[in-house]
């Protein structure tokens, strides 16, 4: 009886010392890339995302002095909408205290002016 051998083909591949060790080679990079990546993502300390504000002393705002203590966020938002309206840099700031309107020295007379007339 004669025996048969069942040929397979392969087609144009063809397999070399150096193909069963691209392909590891490759996964490694891949895994080296996502480790660095998680290890961006989750490092301790810094942060791509911005950190919530916290709330301070009125005396904690750098350069920018309290023009206005308006009783609730709302009334003090409107305020600082007039005092842009009269082209002065306002910023409304949550302090311990409640809302605080502030605005840089140079402004302050102008601004509590504008305040007053509110």
């Amino acid at each position: 009886m004669a025996r048969t051998t069942d040929r397979v083909d392969h087609g144009a591949v063809q397999y070399t010392s150096a193909s069963f060790l691209v392909g590891p080679l490759i996964a490694l990079a891949v895994v080296g890339v996502f480790v660095l990546l998680l290890r961006w993502t989750f490092r301790r300390g810094t942060s791509v995302v911005a950190k919530t504000a916290k709330q301070g002393r009125v005396d904690e705002y750098g350069l920018l002095v309290s023009v206005a203590a308006p009783p609730n966020y709302i009334e003090a938002e409107i305020v600082r909408r007039a005092l842009e309206d009269a082209g002065i840099k306002a910023t409304l700031a949550q302090t311990l205290a409640g809302p605080r309107l502030m605005v840089f020295p140079e402004d302050e007379a102008r601004a509590r002016k504008v305040v007053d007339r509110r």
